[in-house]
């Protein structure tokens, strides 16, 4: 079975019914409050985004420091693509979005959408299609953190990537004297 036309930079390749991925390639869903949900593969991450490279140090709790030299595009343009539910010319909305990132082996963790945004702390963070100049197309991409030390929000064989808000916290009534602690 064959696809019409090339697909376009910001729309994932998906398998027609009963088609399946190429051999040695993973794919993983980017979903939640998107105008265009994804789902890609490291392949599609290579050639829709440019590449950036990140030379990185983090330490890891089983095996100690780790240096590597990772490429992949920019966490904030894919999600970009995907069409983010915010109205982006108001700061305190884009505020509120929180991205939670999935591995292969269950391990996730969440960043929020400020930490990579432009205008509040424009991490690099990056989808890895490659590491140390291996492709991880059969291993799957991976999130890399450049500014983290530790690496427990390196997530490796990306299952997903859901992006939204959470609810914000109840009003918390304010204490009484007889609820306080002395903490003396």
């Amino acid at each position: 079975m064959s696809r019409p036309g090339p697909p376009s930079r910001t729309t994932a390749v998906r398998p027609l019914p009963g088609e399946a991925l190429p051999a040695g390639q993973r794919r993983f869903l980017i979903r939640g409050q998107l105008r265009r949900p994804l789902a890609l593969t490291v392949a599609d991450l290579r050639e829709r985004w440019p590449q950036r490279r990140a030379e990185v140090v983090f330490d890891c709790a089983t095996n100690g420091p780790q240096h590597h030299t990772f490429a992949g595009p920019l966490l904030r343009e894919v999600i970009d693509a995907a069409g983010p539910a915010f109205d982006a010319r108001r700061r305190k909305d884009r505020s509120r979005y929180l991205l939670a990132v999935t591995g292969g082996d269950g391990h996730h963790a969440v960043l929020s959408w400020a930490e990579l945004d432009a205008d509040f702390g424009d991490a690099p963070v990056l989808l890895a299609t490659a590491m140390d100049g291996r492709a991880l197309d059969a291993a799957g991409s991976q999130l890399v953190v450049p500014s983290d030390r530790c690496g427990a929000r390196y997530v490796s064989a990306l299952t997903g990537i859901w992006f939204g808000t959470c609810a914000p916290p109840e009003a918390v009534p304010e204490p009484s004297s007889g609820d306080l602690v002395d903490s003396s």
